[in-house]
């Protein structure tokens, strides 16, 4: 697992807290809340999870491995456990099912890798999730992805019969969260979008025609204008506007979402697709941006630095943790195993700050 080395590290430390400092002095910030605040909601939030390291020649069954997204997930329930942590939600953030979804709606994976995996006990809220790239591959080819996983939420059971938590009513939608005495309006955007010149990928991989984006934007629009009734405004996709990892920075949202985040001055962005985990917080822009697209997929290399532009980037697996109040929002990363790596938080007036734990 990828670390930072000690001169990193040191590096990284001088400049979260100078940046910190810049932030503050920039503008007052409010008290955040402690992370075991009473009155705060939580969710726990991952993404590009449902990787297969390896399929057993007999298709999947006895001889697959998902190791990576199970350690991740047992460092979930651990840091759910250990913090006395009841999560209100999961977010998923899209690339459920990498490769073969064998039976689609009926497929195995969905105990193994979803209902084992994070199980009710654990993280009993809903599971508000979103589409990905891959989940809009046809594997095998009689299999389309999307609509199974659509079906699945419809069907509102799991293989065995038992309610499931997986929501997904729309390729776009909205929930507040959490569900009881919310305190933030989500919206749950599909980001796979065709090309800038509007080319509709094929093959192998599909996007959303150029009626259903135009479509989806229109409606974007209309919730950003519904007066805000609640403290917190977050925006959730798959694909990241802005990201430090290869992927990197994505034309088609930065043309025609980035403007409107900015503009209805949304708090947070949550992405996923680049395998690692980002804070970007950029001049100008008044939305948070979280990338946590380290759930179970091979790790990418990242392209820029997150001292570079961040203030935080790094290539490990993780998840992370979302923590609000009336009065402040926070997230944080964490590895595999549950251990803090990087937190930021906001205030209502729109200052950050990064968190020491």
């Amino acid at each position: 697992m990828p670390t930072l080395s000690s001169t990193s590290r040191r590096s990284f430390i001088k400049q979260t807290l100078a940046w910190s400092a810049a932030a503050a002095a920039a503008q007052p910030l409010a008290a955040l809340a402690p992370r075991h605040d009473a009155a705060a909601a939580h969710a726990l939030i991952l993404g590009d999870w449902g990787y297969l390291d390896k399929l057993s020649t007999q298709g999947f069954g006895a001889g697959s491995d998902f190791a990576a997204q199970g350690q991740v997930a047992r460092g979930m329930r651990h840091f759910a456990q250990t913090d006395n942590l009841v999560p209100d939600a999961l977010f998923l953030l899209g690339d459920s099912w990498y490769g073969e979804l064998p039976g689609g709606v009926g497929s195995p994976r969905w105990r193994a890798q979803f209902e084992e995996l994070y199980p009710a006990d654990a993280f009993p809220g809903p599971a508000y999730t979103m589409l990905g790239n891959h989940d809009y591959q046809y594997i095998p080819a009689d299999v389309n992805k999307v609509e199974a996983e659509l079906e699945y939420a419809r069907t509102g059971r799991g293989p065995d019969g038992k309610p499931t938590r997986w929501t997904l009513p729309a390729r776009w939608y909205t929930f507040d969260f959490p569900a009881k005495k919310p305190l933030m309006r989500c919206i749950v955007l599909d980001s796979n979008m065709p090309k800038p010149d509007g080319q509709v990928r094929h093959g192998v991989d599909f996007t959303l025609t150029p009626a259903q984006q135009a479509e989806q934007l229109a409606w974007f629009k209309q919730q950003l204008q519904r007066p805000r009734e609640l403290p917190w405004l977050t925006v959730m996709a798959h694909h990241p506007v802005y990201s430090n990892g290869p992927h990197g920075d994505h034309p088609v949202l930065i043309r025609d979402w980035a403007p409107l985040l900015r503009d209805y001055k949304v708090d947070l962005y949550m992405a996923g697709h680049d395998h690692d985990l980002q804070v970007l917080q950029l001049e100008g822009e008044p939305t948070t941006h979280v990338l946590s697209g380290a759930g179970g997929a091979d790790l990418y290399v990242l392209k820029r630095d997150g001292l570079d532009r961040g203030p935080y980037a790094q290539e490990v697996h993780g998840f992370s943790h979302l923590s609000v109040t009336p009065t402040s929002l926070q997230v944080r990363h964490l590895d595999a195993d549950g251990r803090y790596l990087f937190g930021i938080g906001r205030d209502r007036a729109g200052a950050v700050r990064s968190l020491a734990s």
